[in-house]
């Protein structure tokens, strides 16, 4: 597709010719081919998926790279979107963005307000910890009393959390708080994640020590989520989807990042 400049898509616009593509395109897709922008809402909190270096603003991660590629197949520029997972719905459905692309996990509560393409990563749900943590030293260790857990706002870990715990506080941590720092402070004594971000401390620190499932706990898939009712445009992003998977993006991606091994092929 080549993109129009807008002297030529306001013409075609006053003629009528995008609003009479828009039945086969969707409505979606020609709003961005006449904005000439593609909108990605991103998390960028979200170590090796969607995250923004503190130090120097900069973007990495398999969705950035994803996104990129996107854009490229689409001959949009490319803007990304602050947003979050407590914020994702309506994010989408106010049309902040045209789609999400920071791993988000196919719950079924947002199954039901949100469209998703095929999943392409898949997670447990891992916890982290201080090494020699005296209160937390492996999996079993966790639902006890006394035992704070920390969950994201937002996360598909604390409605999980929420049923799983009989014996521990679930303590949700809200922005502009964060798990590592609340861990840090001695406010919660282990907070539960996904393989990606658990990435980010043991690449980042010393003083984390992962603590795994004795077997998987709660896998769940990810994928990218755009709003209802637009059914071209969801099968654009997942034809997308299914073309990186086959050709190797995907895969090489991951490999960048360190996430190949939850890669769904």
């Amino acid at each position: 597709m080549r993109k129009l400049g807008w002297g030529w898509r306001a013409g075609l616009l006053a003629l009528g010719l995008l609003g009479a593509s828009a039945a086969w395109s969707g409505e979606v897709l020609s709003r961005v081919t006449l904005s000439g922008t593609l909108r990605v809402c991103i998390w960028p909190d979200y170590y090796g998926i969607s995250y923004r270096e503190p130090a120097t603003g900069q973007l990495s991660g398999i969705d950035i790279d994803l996104a990129r590629e996107l854009a490229r197949e689409l001959d949009l520029k490319l803007e990304h979107i602050d947003s979050s997972f407590a914020a994702l719905i309506t994010d989408l459905h106010s049309d902040r963005c045209d789609v999400a692309m920071f791993a988000v996990g196919m719950l079924p509560e947002r199954m039901q307000r949100l469209r998703f393409t095929r999943p392409y990563l898949r997670s447990g749900i891992y916890a982290v910890t201080h090494k020699g943590s005296a209160i937390v030293g492996e999996w079993s260790d966790i639902d006890r009393p006394g035992v704070r857990v920390g969950v994201q706002a937002g996360t598909f870990m604390e409605p999980v959390m929420a049923k799983t715990l009989r014996q521990a506080q679930l303590v949700t941590v809200r922005p502009p708080d964060t798990r590592e720092r609340e861990l840090a402070s001695g406010r919660i004594d282990v907070f539960m994640t996904d393989y990606p971000y658990s990435r980010r401390l043991l690449d980042k620190v010393e003083w984390a020590q992962l603590i795994t499932p004795p077997e998987p706990f709660n896998p769940l898939p990810y994928a990218y989520a755009v709003k209802p009712g637009d059914e071209a445009w969801l099968e654009r992003i997942d034809g997308f989807v299914r073309r990186v998977q086959k050709d190797g993006r995907l895969l090489e991606a991951a490999r960048r990042h360190g996430l190949k091994d939850i890669v769904v092929r």
